[in-house]
């Protein structure tokens, strides 16, 4: 096979570890004869120090034609001054809208050799599996703006058919796990939550009547991650409240610098990136936790190259490099190994 991946760098520490994504999925890619081909572009900050724009049209062409893109981090204090309408984070959306990704997956898994570090009681962390699948180009992120100088409003709007395309995705996940499914609302309050727990309600019966669903209200959910994390197979849920509730899912596991998601639409590309961001304090450092990109990668093969077995070996590379105590120092503090040794640990028992 042949695949074409674009890598986004961005700022920050988001070139460090793209760096450390691309040399595993350059192993993958002997071992497995994936035929891998790389290129890099500008994104967020870079670009609009390069470009003057976070998207320039160009990388969005470059997305387009890829097979699928891994992304480093973007923004940080730098573009701060910068207008709303073309900071970082404007182009990260801009992307995701342009390509289609409806859909953020966030596996989150506690490793037995890190329940010391998460937050959460290890009796509670232990074995802790679940996958947040948060919608993702619908919400008050995209919604209608307004300011004065005494009054500011977000508009939240969602219609039937993306509650209902993020919903089937989740359905099909939970099908293929352990069968169940938490669908997070406010639908006590918000109408676009009564709409949701409607549609996901109707999606889910007639479409995944062997799925165990329950509906929970966000504040519900934000106690439950910490109290009964154990509890959780498959949660869908909004765009802000998945925003939300992803960087709390990501605590309990122990580090933000652990946890790779994939963006996932019906067609293109899919963008993977670790969910940490470009940790402005740290960059150049040589010391970020590369292990969200390195496992982004995996899923990058799993979803966009239906590749099992090569995001498998690195899965279980990065699970011994982990239980071997090889962590950089946001898990090990002052002792903790750097990115580039960390990842060549991975890439050594990559074999």
């Amino acid at each position: 096979m042949s695949a074409r991946i674009v890598l986004l760098p961005g700022d920050g520490i988001g070139p460090e570890v793209v760096t450390a994504g691309r040399a595993v999925l350059e192993r993958a890619s002997q071992r497995f004869a994936l035929g891998l081909r790389f290129e890099t572009h500008p994104f967020g900050g870079a670009a609009i120090d390069a470009h003057g724009e976070p998207l320039p049209t160009a990388v969005l062409a470059a997305c387009r034609g890829a097979d699928a893109i891994l992304l480093g981090a973007i923004g940080g204090p730098k573009w701060a001054g910068v207008p709303t309408t073309i900071r970082p984070e404007a182009g990260l959306l801009a992307l995701r809208r342009q390509l289609g990704l409806y859909a953020n997956v966030r596996p989150v898994r506690v490793h037995p050799a890190l329940l010391d570090a998460s937050p959460v009681k290890p009796d509670r962390a232990r074995d802790v599996d679940f996958v947040v699948v948060r919608e993702l180009t619908g919400g008050i992120y995209f919604g209608a703006r307004t300011r004065s100088a005494d009054r500011a409003s977000d508009e939240c709007a969602y219609t039937v058919a993306e509650i209902e395309r993020v919903v089937r995705l989740a359905g099909r996940m939970a099908r293929a796990r352990r069968g169940r499914l938490a669908s997070v609302d406010k639908a006590n309050v918000l109408e676009t939550s009564r709409l949701w727990r409607e549609v996901a309600t109707r999606v889910m019966a007639a479409e995944f009547p062997d799925v165990a669903v329950e509906h929970l209200l966000v504040d519900a959910m934000a106690m439950y991650l910490v109290s009964k994390p154990r509890a959780f197979d498959v949660i869908v849920t909004e765009n802000l409240f998945g925003d939300i509730l992803t960087d709390e899912a990501a605590a309990v596991a122990g580090s933000l610098g652990l946890m790779p998601s994939a963006s996932l639409g019906d067609t293109g590309p899919g963008l993977y990136e670790p969910i940490h961001g470009s940790a402005p304090d740290i960059a150049g450092q040589g010391i970020a936790n590369p292990c969200g990109t390195i496992l982004s990668a995996a899923l990058l093969l799993r979803h966009s190259l239906h590749q099992e077995a090569a995001a498998a070996t690195i899965e279980d590379a990065v699970h011994r490099v982990i239980a071997d105590r090889v962590w950089t120092p946001d898990l090990a503090g002052p002792q903790g190994v750097g990115t580039e040794a960390l990842t060549a640990a991975v890439l050594e028992r990559m074999g």
